[in-house]
């Protein structure tokens, strides 16, 4: 499969969490996301907008930094929130349970710190700021396809260039 590529504009933390919804309203078990970006360039808002959307508004969803991993709920099958960023190699992802993520919806924060053993098929959602003139929590979203998620969500994918 031809890897797609979507780009958007986030104004606001609303819509970093508004995006994140989104793609929890067309996540299936066993499917990985992969969350790029530098510090606080919106990925526990993204996920925890994705969290919340698929367990309910009321969810505490912490960022998983210090806990490493984060499990939730959900009618249809868990959740595994993975904050890697402390990890100092890929082998200590194996003692946080990844491997039992494959049965439920894997979000993965630092996913580079996998190394090798980042998954392949996975959609990478890749967060960066919106340049020095977006002030407020302006971000850009990259969306990269690496399994089927053009096909299950709307928008105008492309070939990547």
């Amino acid at each position: 499969m031809a890897q797609r590529v979507l780009t958007l504009a986030l104004p606001d933390d609303d819509a970093t969490a508004a995006l994140g919804a989104r793609l929890g309203a067309h996540a299936r078990a066993g499917d990985v996301i992969a969350l790029v970006g530098d510090l606080g360039a919106g990925k526990t808002t993204l996920a925890r907008g994705l969290i919340r959307h698929m367990t309910g508004p009321e969810t505490e969803a912490p960022s998983p930094t210090f806990t490493l991993v984060q499990t939730y709920e959900t009618p249809a099958f868990p959740i595994w929130h993975f904050d890697l960023y402390r990890l100092e190699h890929p082998g200590e992802a194996r003692e946080l349970g990844m491997e039992e993520a494959v049965d439920g919806l894997a979000l993965i924060e630092w996913p580079e710190r996998l190394g090798r053993d980042l998954p392949a098929q996975r959609l990478e959602v890749q967060l960066s700021f919106g340049g020095p003139e977006r002030i407020g929590g302006g971000r850009i979203a990259r969306l990269v396809d690496f399994d089927d998620w053009s096909a299950r969500i709307d928008g105008d994918w492309r070939p990547q260039s």
